[in-house]
């Protein structure tokens, strides 16, 4: 199978919706994800020539997706620049971190430079992000992600300090046990 065998003048018809759902559900803004579409298929056509025919179209699509969606959450996360989220933990009241990297760092393991792992895990996140309550999920985005003050958010979204930590902590230790669940423990 050559590039030839590519049919990009489908592309929009046949998985538009599909690459759609999929960036919507990982991004919660319908506006990014339509972005994130265009510019899957922008990417599709700019690397047709890389197209070996070992995956189908649509597989293909998707993996360009990803790595859009990938993308797209290290523009917002400037602090680092990567698919990395940093935030706040409590192993003890005043201890600050990266929570992540002390999570999964193993001196003896070549991992955490293996893109495709970091690829992963960020999805892996951002899966587990988008299973979170809406609320807890905007807190958390809005705190640990974007890095809005704490001020901001209650006024925002009309909540008091102590309701902004309770629905951030509840945040982290669902993410963390659906990481344990679906990422770590896999």
């Amino acid at each position: 199978m050559t590039s030839h065998s590519l049919k990009p003048d489908v592309w929009v018809d046949q998985y538009a919706d599909y690459l759609f759902n999929y960036a919507v559900s990982r991004v919660s803004d319908a506006e990014i994800a339509k972005d994130i579409v265009q510019e899957t298929f922008l990417a599709g056509l700019k690397s047709a020539k890389n197209f070996k025919g070992d995956a189908s179209e649509r597989t293909w699509l998707i993996a360009i997706l990803k790595r859009k969606v990938i993308d797209h959450y290290r523009k917002i996360n400037s602090k680092k620049g990567k698919a990395e989220v940093r935030m706040t933990y409590s192993s003890s009241v005043d201890s600050e971190g990266d929570w992540l990297e002390e999570q999964v760092a193993d001196p003896f393991s070549t991992l955490e430079n293996d893109v495709i792992e970091n690829e992963e895990l960020g999805l892996a996140i951002q899966e587990c992000i988008v299973k979170l309550p809406k609320k807890q999920a905007r807190v958390f985005q809005m705190k640990t992600i974007q890095g809005v003050s704490t001020e901001d958010i209650c006024n925002e979204l009309e909540i008091n300090p102590s309701n902004l930590w309770v629905m951030i902590h509840r945040s982290r230790s669902a993410l963390m046990e659906c990481l344990n669940k679906n990422w770590f423990n896999v």
